[in-house]
């Protein structure tokens, strides 16, 4: 639980003074103000009113250039003449080179091999000097500390430093000129902890019954963990879908602030972050990096765990600088993070008339993956997905497979399952003789497939079913149906009759090398 404001006294000398800082900070000659913005319908879906500070609005569409200018603006000319030299994933590397282009000197820049593509080209494009070295920051940093003193770089700290520090506490100054309102808490994203230290410095000197509330990722908690055990904590590893706050071991003075006026902490997983992307999307239009993401999943969360109601929350969007090809991941593990699917792992009596029965219990209920293939004379084992109306209803859809005689392992929490079994399911099939494989498209409205399943002849047995709901208007459905020779002219007047667009793939060479 929170701690109390009136367990503290209303201000701490480090609040006091890092507000000085803040106030005297160089960050508006390459940073802008950026908007606060409401999420009206993610307010209404958690009955609390949620503001998201649109830090990915940026010029390099992240925070982070506010701290690294207003370090390298303190700098003396003789630093900047010998060039200046940063560790970062990504984001704090094009603050710096951004910073170093307007102020006319060299950047190096070390950034771990596992950083976005988007984010090594964007430094590139501001003509900084990049070393990929190492898997986490703290290994990019390691490198980048052994170069300094051998080139004689002067080393702008991504976050533990007082004036990066100040920089990014002008974020909450300008949250607080933006909303004089009621305000609960402010919800921030925690790596190494630059961001967050000085947006509780600024709030805690200027409001301090506001309560800031850092969040990290469960894989990479080494502030959460510091906090807890009142030292610094270096993890031996960490997880990089947030590569933005993918950080072992947080600053001395960050950890410092962040444990003195910091009010309390949530952990979140990959599929609330993935969620809260597509909240932001949904009120937004815009995509946010999962580090940007943080701050929505937290208080979401945070709701949740406390069952608040009526209540005024802000998260900070600290980034947006993410590959594309990272959405199909995140596309798809959204459902999951707001539990609005459901995956199973079914078993059917392998029987004529099984799957149709199945099906019936769904009701109006939208299959999102079904995934089958022909393995046993007795039993047929289907993964599948199905959308909820409501979180909380994997557990009870399950209980009602099992009372209609049909055994089900939810697998809806199952990292497995989610990464891999939905892709593996298939293969070939000794039990598949006169099979046809069929590529349709399915109308994505429910009872399209019991649509098929009626008009099916009843000697037909479908050996193979994959089917994944990717959003578009129609379904890509792969079938294998066990049709015998002489039946071939009817099965193909029984297709043409449904009116879904198909294409016959049974003389497939991929068909002959994989399933058949």
């Amino acid at each position: 639980m929170p701690r109390k404001s009136l367990d503290r006294p209303l201000l701490k000398p480090e609040a006091d003074s890092y507000l000085q800082r803040i106030l005297r900070a160089r960050v508006y000659e390459v940073a802008q103000q950026t908007a606060l913005d409401a999420a009206p319908r993610l307010s209404r879906r958690i009955g609390n009113k949620v503001l998201l500070k649109r830090e990915d609005q940026q010029p390099v569409f992240s925070f982070k250039l506010r701290g690294a200018y207003n370090k390298m603006a303190q700098l003396s000319r003789e630093e900047l003449a010998r060039g200046v030299i940063c560790a970062s994933a990504g984001n704090h590397a094009q603050g710096v080179a951004l910073g170093a282009r307007k102020l006319g000197c060299k950047a190096v820049v070390v950034m771990p091999v596992t950083t976005p593509k988007l984010k090594i080209d964007a430094v590139k494009a501001l003509e900084a000097d990049v070393l990929l070295h190492g898997e986490s920051y703290s290994d990019a940093y390691s490198e980048a500390q052994r170069l300094q003193a051998e080139q004689g770089l002067t080393f702008v700290h991504p976050f533990d430093d007082p004036d990066v520090i100040a920089g990014q506490g002008t974020v909450a100054l300008e949250l607080l000129a933006q909303h004089p309102g009621p305000l609960d808490a402010v919800f921030v994203a925690v790596g190494g902890g630059g961001l967050i230290a000085g947006v509780a410095a600024c709030i805690k000197a200027i409001r301090p019954e506001v309560q800031v509330i850092g969040v990290q990722m469960k894989d990479s908690d080494a502030m959460v963990q510091s906090v807890e055990t009142g030292r610094r904590v270096n993890l031996p590893d960490v997880g990089l879908f947030s590569d933005g706050t993918a950080v072992k071991l947080v600053g001395e003075e960050t950890y410092r602030v962040a444990r003195e006026l910091v009010d309390d902490w949530v952990r979140v997983d990959t599929d609330a972050v993935c969620a809260a992307v597509k909240d932001i999307f949904e009120d937004t239009r815009s995509i946010v990096e999962p580090a940007g993401a943080l701050g929505v999943a937290g208080i979401k969360q945070w709701v949740a765990a406390h069952g608040l109601k009526g209540k005024t929350f802000a998260a900070v969007l600290c980034g947006a600088n993410m590959n594309f090809d990272r959405l199909r991941f995140v596309a798809e593990r959204a459902e999951m993070g707001e539990q609005r699917e459901a995956l199973y792992a079914v078993t059917l009596p392998e029987e004529r008339g099984s799957l149709k029965r199945f099906c019936a219990l769904l009701g109006t209920r939208g299959i999102t993956e079904f995934n089958y293939r022909l393995a046993d004379g007795a039993q047929a084992h289907i993964f599948v997905g199905i959308a909820l109306a409501r979180s909380g209803e994997s557990g009870k859809l399950a209980a009602q497979f099992e009372k209609h005689g049909f055994p089900t392992l939810d697998l809806t929490g199952d990292e497995l399952a989610k990464q891999h079994l939905r892709h593996l399911v298939g293969g070939r099939s000794e039990l598949a003789v006169n099979e046809r494989l069929i590529r349709c498209q399915f109308p994505e409205r429910p009872g399209a497939l019991m649509r098929f399943l009626d008009a099916m002849h009843p000697n037909w047995n479908i050996s193979l079913f994959h089917y994944r709901n990717q959003g578009a208007d129609y379904g890509r459905v792969l079938i294998g149906v066990q049709v015998p020779p002489k039946e071939l002219r009817e099965f193909k007047r029984f297709l043409d009759a449904l009116g879904y667009p198909y294409t016959d793939e049974t003389d497939s060479p991929a068909y002959k090398l994989f399933l058949r």
